[in-house]
């Protein structure tokens, strides 16, 4: 019975751990952590696209110098003309505006990464990951999207021009009583397509089993121009994740070195203690 205790609430942790907010299953981001291409990548996007409503105010800019980049080319390409190298990576926007124009004040992102980890299962990166790729068109929400991980996010999506068209299908199966009191089977399909208009169509499923279920998926106009949006994203998710913890390739490679050096050291210890024991015996 215990054993059968222990089971079950492990299962219900992964389940827990392997979905977001929503519902939605994340996915699993490629790691590019030290991959300097893909970070420097991911910062120009960042400063792009982010920075304009989210700051990172615990890195400086010069700190892109362990990813790879010359002070003289953050100065180029990554600061804006107020802004020097060794300035935090701020925004003008105050909290009281974006609670205004947004209806909440946009998060700072220096540890979004480490705030979404859990102990098991996906990581902070693969939640930034699916985020960003969970937003599709909704003319039912005051900006015109809604998001598969967040639903009813008030944040848009700034990404929407590397993404392309792309047509969005929720599958819910639920059970429904009809105006006789009678329980039975329903599977309502919602198709967004890319303009964020919805079509809804409603299924009566007799003799089915298999209970309440919630799926859904998107259709890309174009497979290879998402393709190129997916690895824009990837990028970005990882920077997010460097940013979150710069030292964390170091905290590894030094973890490593440690756990080595105890395994070492907890075979010499044992030939030691059979060697005074020994006459002991």
């Amino acid at each position: 019975m215990i054993k059968k205790l222990l089971g079950a609430l492990a299962l219900s942790l992964i389940s827990t751990f392997a979905f977001a907010e929503g519902g939605a299953p994340l996915d699993h981001a490629p790691n590019r952590i030290t991959d300097l291409a893909a970070l420097q990548n991911g910062a120009k996007l960042f400063v792009n696209y982010c920075l304009n409503c989210h700051s990172a105010n615990a890195m400086r800019y010069n700190n892109l110098t362990e990813i790879g980049l010359t002070e003289a080319e953050i100065k180029k390409n990554l600061l804006f003309s107020r802004d020097k190298v060794g300035d935090l990576m701020t925004i003008s926007m105050t909290p009281a505006q974006g609670k205004a124009w947004f209806g909440t004040t946009p998060p700072d992102l220096s540890l979004i990464t480490r705030a979404k980890n859990t102990s098991f299962g996906p990581s902070g990166v693969d939640y930034v990951y699916s985020y960003l790729l969970g937003f599709y068109r909704d003319t039912a929400q005051k900006t015109g999207w809604n998001n598969t991980v967040f639903p009813t996010v008030a944040m848009p999506n700034v990404l929407w021009e590397l993404e392309g068209p792309r047509t969005y299908t929720d599958v819910q199966v639920h059970e429904v009583t009809d105006d006789q009191g009678k329980a039975q089977w329903t599977r309502t399909t919602k198709t967004y397509d890319h303009a964020g208009f919805v079509t809804v169509k409603h299924e009566t499923l007799d003799n089915y089993t298999g209970g309440t279920s919630h799926a859904g998926h998107f259709q890309a106009a174009d497979e290879k121009t998402f393709d190129a949006f997916k690895s824009d994203v990837a990028d970005l998710s990882n920077f997010l994740g460097w940013v979150a913890e710069p030292q964390q390739t170091l905290r590894k490679q030094i973890g490593a070195v440690v756990l080595l050096f105890l395994f070492l050291f907890l075979f010499v210890a044992i030939r030691m203690n059979r060697a005074y024991w020994k006459h002991v015996r």
